[in-house]
């Protein structure tokens, strides 16, 4: 059976935030690709993400936040440079890696220890996360490997028959996804570079920074 796709209006967003605080798995638009949602507490529902993206269980899940005051709970500190990066580019598509709190499944860290999270700045991503009143996945809709979807019929082609719900919520803007940028240790890592350049993040990072790629969060 085929997910049912949702207009991403109110009514749609109720019935979406429903389903990922029972358990399900929605995909939903953000201001760069969709994104899969699940709740970030359900260590069950964690495990349906996985296994719809076939994706490697030591790769962490980046996290939506509906607002900044909810990172003390999800992480072990909150480091000056991070205060000042949120203030600046949340919402937004930059993802802070944090030092988690160990409170959090280890399906969401891939037993690195540490946390990424965001404030995605598309209304529809916002307002579910908001309705939901806590912490969603934000991995992209998409099998690991293959390319993001920034169109409704790209996702229900390839994960139409895994995820409980598609929110439609027209064509996203593509491009890059979101720069992630490890601010956990002494000197900030750039770990990704994404739709927030290099060149915006220098001044706030300063000649400590250090740019080191891989591909922990696609």
């Amino acid at each position: 059976m085929k997910a049912p796709v949702l207009k991403a209006d109110s009514k749609g967003i109720a019935r979406a935030s429903r389903i990922i605080l029972q358990g399900g798995i929605v995909a939903f638009p953000t201001e760069t690709f969709y994104g899969l949602g699940a709740d970030a507490g359900d260590v069950g529902a964690l495990q349906k993400v996985f296994q719809i993206k076939g994706r490697e269980e030591h790769k962490p899940l980046l996290l939506l936040l509906a607002d900044r005051t909810w990172v003390p709970g999800l992480v072990k500190k909150i480091p000056a440079v991070a205060g000042c990066l949120m203030e600046n580019f949340w919402p937004g598509p930059l993802t802070l890696i944090f030092e988690a709190s160990p409170h959090l499944p280890i399906l969401l860290t891939g037993g690195t220890g540490k946390v990424g999270l965001r404030i995605s700045s598309h209304p529809v991503a916002q307002a579910l996360v908001q309705k939901v009143g806590r912490a969603i996945t934000g991995t992209s809709a998409n099998l690991s490997g293959q390319p993001s979807a920034s169109l409704v019929a790209e996702v229900f082609q390839a994960l139409g028959r895994q995820v409980d719900v598609i929110l439609d919520g027209g064509k996203t803007a593509g491009g890059l996804g979101s720069t992630v940028l490890d601010v956990a240790g002494k000197r900030p890592k750039i770990i990704r570079q994404g739709a927030v350049p290099q060149a915006q993040l220098a001044p706030f990072l300063g000649k400590r920074a250090n740019f080191f790629l891989t591909n922990l969060f696609p």
